[in-house]
């Protein structure tokens, strides 16, 4: 099965270098701007694997797209994004700035993928 990261970030600078980390890194990846543009991703690609979402987004935060996407996916990995907000609800979350190579310690740890 082939695996597709999805990665959620308001700031369009922000989402382009953490899509180009992902990729050198040798993953497939898509991206969204918005928690429902990333649902609808969701809904439509099922080799979306893994969701990558900021928390901290105007209408639907990075909580509410994880619980949304976890109901519509039971099987997805999440790793949450943040400068300044605490984690919540178990999932595992890198703060932001990071590092490529904090990125890919990251997603080899929690996904086991990339």
């Amino acid at each position: 099965m082939s695996h597709t990261v999805l990665v959620v970030d308001d700031d369009p600078g922000v989402l382009d270098v953490i899509v180009g980390m992902l990729e050198d890194l040798g993953c497939e990846v898509t991206s969204a701007e918005s928690g429902p543009d990333a649902l609808d991703q969701l809904g439509q690609n099922e080799n979306i694997s893994i969701l990558i979402t900021d928390i901290n987004m105007p209408g639907m935060d990075g909580h509410e797209l994880a619980e949304l996407a976890k109901r519509l996916r039971p099987g997805l990995k999440i790793l949450q994004l943040s400068g300044r907000e605490p984690r919540r609800g178990g999932l595992p979350m890198i703060r932001k700035p990071f590092s490529f190579e904090e990125l890919a310690d990251t997603m080899r740890r929690t996904t086991g993928v990339c």
